[in-house]
C-alpha cells in the first residue's frame, strides 16, 4: 500500500473511532450546537495525584497512536511495533504504573484497560508481520482494535 494511501486510511479510522451514535450509550456525545446532554459515563474518583497521572498516560497513549500511524504511513513497521508495544502494548504496564491505578478503578474499566494493552501487543506483532509480507490489513485492523478500545472506556468512565 502506498504510504499516501495509508494515511487515508489510518486517517479515515482515527474519525471513525471518534466519531459515534447519539443515544448509542456515549452520553458525551457531539451535539453541534445543540444543549449538551448529561454525562452518564460512570465517575472514577482517583486520588489527584493519581488522576494527574492517569491523564498524562492517556495523553501519550493519544500520541503514540499518533507516532503509530506516522510509522505506519512512512513503512517503518519496525517503528510502529516498537511504539505500540513500548508505550500501549502489555510491556509497558510496569512503566505506567498499571498495578497501583488499577485499584481504583471498577473492574469493568480494568478489563477495558486490559483489554487496550493486550490488543496493541497484538497489533505490535501485526506490524512486524506486516513488515515481512508487505500486507498492511491485518495491522490497520489490529490498531482498529486498539482504538476502539479507547473509545470503549472513554464511552463508558471518566475521571474525577
Amino acid at each position: 500500500m502506498k504510504p499516501h494511501t495509508l494515511a487515508t486510511v489510518t486517517t479515515a479510522l482515527a474519525l471513525a473511532a471518534c466519531s459515534h451514535t447519539p443515544g448509542a450509550g456515549d452520553a458525551s456525545a457531539h451535539s453541534h450546537g445543540a444543549a449538551p446532554e448529561v454525562d452518564a459515563r460512570a465517575e472514577v474518583v482517583f486520588p489527584e495525584s493519581m488522576r494527574a497521572h492517569t491523564l498524562s498516560n492517556m495523553r501519550d497513549h493519544l500520541k503514540a497512536l499518533a507516532e503509530i500511524q506516522a510509522a505506519l504511513a512512512e513503512g517503518r513497521y519496525d517503528v510502529a511495533s516498537s511504539v505500540a508495544e513500548q508505550r500501549l502494548g502489555m510491556s509497558s504496564l510496569k512503566s505506567h504504573g498499571a498495578h497501583d491505578v488499577a485499584r481504583y478503578m471498577p473492574v469493568g474499566m480494568q478489563a477495558a484497560g486490559e483489554a487496550m494493552h493486550r490488543s496493541a501487543s497484538r497489533f505490535a506483532i501485526e506490524a512486524q508481520n506486516s513488515a515481512a509480507t508487505g500486507d498492511l490489513k491485518p495491522a490497520v485492523h489490529a490498531l482498529a482494535q486498539v482504538t476502539s478500545t479507547c473509545v470503549a472506556c472513554h464511552a463508558g468512565y471518566r475521571l474525577r
